[in-house]
């Protein structure tokens, strides 16, 4: 059984039908690379997966590690071990992001039975992942991503979701507007975390972010519906040649 299966899914925003019957399995221990044109969908399978308000499904069915994913809600999901990095992280102004990661952390913890962590068991964990990564213990001090840096931003990101350990985490186009070195610090991490017990499904519309997190699977998605998967070949492909043909597949 998939960590992950997506059968039949259909998403309508606004009045416009935006998935039009995607089709996904993930397997633990695998990187998913999911590419497309700007508008083919990407983004909204990402904040339907994390249940996004306003994102259901009008048709379709996703089972994440056997459960009915659309019945549960979004901390459920988060819990369960669901994580979406945001192409655009939120800054939270006023809220260290120390206390926000021991905040969410714990109310993890508590949505699993789980005991929540204490001042100090927290303190040294953070540290220890924060050292790993590479994480100013002064950013930590910072309100959440306000006035960050992008690389920043992201490697706050990474340091939640190393802190979270999900069983799959969902990254949409996290390397949007960043430059080289701070694409390396989003890859570092993501490689880190790669093990046999957890997913990732990358999202991104440039091939540049996979010769660093290297997939296992790469699909093509346009027009709300994947219309061809392949290797890591396949995405030095569209790389040289784009999405044009593959569009005109969508709509044939």
């Amino acid at each position: 059984m998939a960590l992950l299966e997506v059968e039949n899914l259909h998403v309508v925003i606004d009045g416009k039908e935006i998935l039009q019957g995607v089709d996904l399995a993930v397997n633990a221990g695998e990187v998913h690379a999911i590419m497309g044109p700007n508008g083919s969908g990407k983004s909204t399978l990402a904040y339907v997966l994390a249940g996004k308000e306003d994102y259901a499904p009008t048709a379709g069915t996703v089972r994440f590690d056997g459960r009915d994913l659309f019945a549960m809600a979004p901390d459920e999901r988060a819990a369960a071990g669901l994580f979406l990095a945001f192409q655009y992280p939120l800054e939270i102004p006023g809220v260290a992001t120390m206390t926000f990661l021991r905040t969410a952390l714990n109310a993890q913890r508590k949505k699993r039975g789980e005991a929540e962590l204490s001042t100090p068991e927290f303190l040294k964990k953070v540290r220890e992942v924060a050292k790993k990564l590479g994480v100013d213990q002064e950013m930590l001090r910072r309100a959440v991503n306000v006035g960050f840096s992008g690389g920043e931003k992201k490697r706050n990101e990474i340091l939640q979701m190393a802190l979270f350990e999900p069983r799959l985490a969902v990254l949409d186009e996290t390397d949007s507007g960043l430059d080289i070195d701070a694409l390396r610090i989003v890859a570092d991490g993501v490689n880190r975390l790669r093990s046999p017990k957890r997913a990732f499904v990358v999202i991104t519309h440039y091939q540049r972010l996979l010769n660093y997190i290297v997939p296992d699977v790469v699909h093509v998605l346009a027009h709300g519906r994947i219309v061809k998967t392949g290797d890591k070949e396949l995405a030095l492909e569209l790389e040289a040649r784009g999405y044009a043909e593959y569009q005109e597949e969508a709509v044939a």
